[in-house]
C-alpha cells in the first residue's frame, strides 16, 4: 500500500518538529500515476487509483535466493517525476500462528474521536505532541510480541491515510511495536459523502483472515465505539481466526466524550462468540493479567 501526492520540494521536517494536524490534509493526490515497485529482486509496475492510492499484491519467488526472509525488510518505490523511496515491509513467517490487531483511537491513544467537534480539534488543530498514550498499552503489546516471537502487529483504525505519518511518529515516541497501519481514504465515495468506518474495519478483518489463514488474532479495542460489535461479528464468522478479544474500559469521562454511556469499570473476563475469551480492563496492565489467566500468553 502506498500513495502518490503532489507536493512542493522543501527540506524534510525534523522528527521532533511540531506538526499541526491540518497540514496532513493539504496534499493533492496524483491519479493514474505509473508506480514502479522493486521487491525481492523483481520489478512490478502498477498505477494509482482516483485518490492516488496503490493497493497491489506482489508475487515473490517462494524458494530462491531472492526471496524475502521473515522479519522486516525494505522495498523501493518510485513514480514518474518523483525520486525513489525506500519503504519498510513486514514479512510474516508461514510458521507464525498468533498475531495482534489493535484499534488506535482510545485504545492506544486518547482522542475522543466520535464527537465531531473534538474529532476536528484532534485531527486538524491539535499539536501531535499533545496526544496522550493509554497507560500500559505499549508495555502490553511488547510483552505479547515477546511471548509470541515473529507475531505481526497491525493497527486498524477508521482514521484517514493522511494521518499515517502522525500515527507512526506517535507509536515510535511511545515505544509501541512497529507494525503496518490499516487506515482508510478520507473523503466522499461514489455513493456517500463520508466513508463508513465500521465497514472499513469489517472488510479489513475479513481480508486478514483470508490472507493469513493460519494465524489466530488477538483483537484489541475499546468500549467507546463499535469495536465490541465488530469483533463479535468477526469471531462468529471466523471463529478459527480468533484467539481472544481484549477490550479497554473507558473512564466515565472518556465514555461521555466518546458519545457512549459509561459502563461498569474494573477488570472482568467472559466467554464470547465461539467460546473465545473476552477480557475487559481500563489499562494495559489489567488486560495483561487477564490474558495470562486466559492462557493467551
Amino acid at each position: 500500500m502506498c500513495r502518490v501526492v503532489l507536493a512542493r520540494p522543501e527540506p524534510r521536517r525534523a522528527k521532533d518538529a511540531k506538526v499541526r494536524g491540518w497540514r496532513n490534509f493539504t496534499t493533492i493526490p496524483v491519479r493514474d500515476a505509473r508506480v514502479v515497485i522493486e521487491a525481492a529482486g523483481r520489478t512490478h509496475e502498477t498505477r494509482t487509483d482516483r485518490a492516488g492510492f496503490v493497493d497491489h499484491v506482489l508475487d515473490a519467488p517462494p524458494q530462491s535466493e531472492l526471496a524475502f526472509t521473515p522479519g522486516w525488510s525494505t522495498i523501493r518505490i518510485s513514480a514518474d517525476g518523483a525520486g525513489t523511496v525506500e519503504a519498510p515491509v513486514r514479512i510474516v513467517s508461514p510458521s507464525v500462528q498468533f498475531g495482534l490487531v489493535s484499534d488506535v483511537d482510545d485504545t492506544v491513544m486518547v482522542t475522543a474521536l466520535p464527537r465531531p467537534l473534538l474529532a476536528a480539534w484532534n485531527t486538524f488543530i491539535l499539536d501531535e505532541h499533545a496526544r496522550m498514550a493509554v497507560p500500559g498499552m505499549a508495555v502490553l503489546y511488547e510483552r505479547l510480541t515477546n511471548a509470541h516471537p515473529g507475531a505481526p502487529v497491525f493497527y486498524l483504525s477508521t482514521g484517514a491515510w493522511n494521518v499515517a505519518p502522525t500515527l507512526t511518529r506517535f507509536m515510535s515516541r511511545h515505544l509501541y511495536p512497529a507494525g503496518p497501519l490499516l487506515l482508510t481514504n478520507w473523503g466522499p465515495t461514489k455513493d456517500r459523502w463520508f466513508r463508513s468506518g465500521r465497514e472499513h474495519k469489517r472488510a479489513t478483518l475479513a481480508r486478514l483472515a483470508e490472507e493469513f489463514p493460519d494465524i489466530r488474532w488477538l483483537l484489541v479495542g475499546d468500549d467507546g465505539q463499535h469495536d465490541e460489535e465488530i469483533y463479535a461479528e468477526f469471531a462468529a464468522t471466523y471463529p478459527e481466526h480468533v484467539a481472544a478479544v481484549a477490550i479497554r474500559h473507558l473512564s466515565p469521562t472518556q465514555s461521555v466524550l466518546a458519545g457512549s454511556i459509561p459502563g461498569p469499570g474494573g477488570d472482568s473476563s467472559a466467554a464470547g462468540p465461539a467460546g473465545r475469551p473476552w477480557v475487559y480492563a481500563p489499562d494495559g496492565a489489567g488486560l495483561w493479567h487477564l490474558l495470562l489467566q486466559a492462557g493467551i500468553v
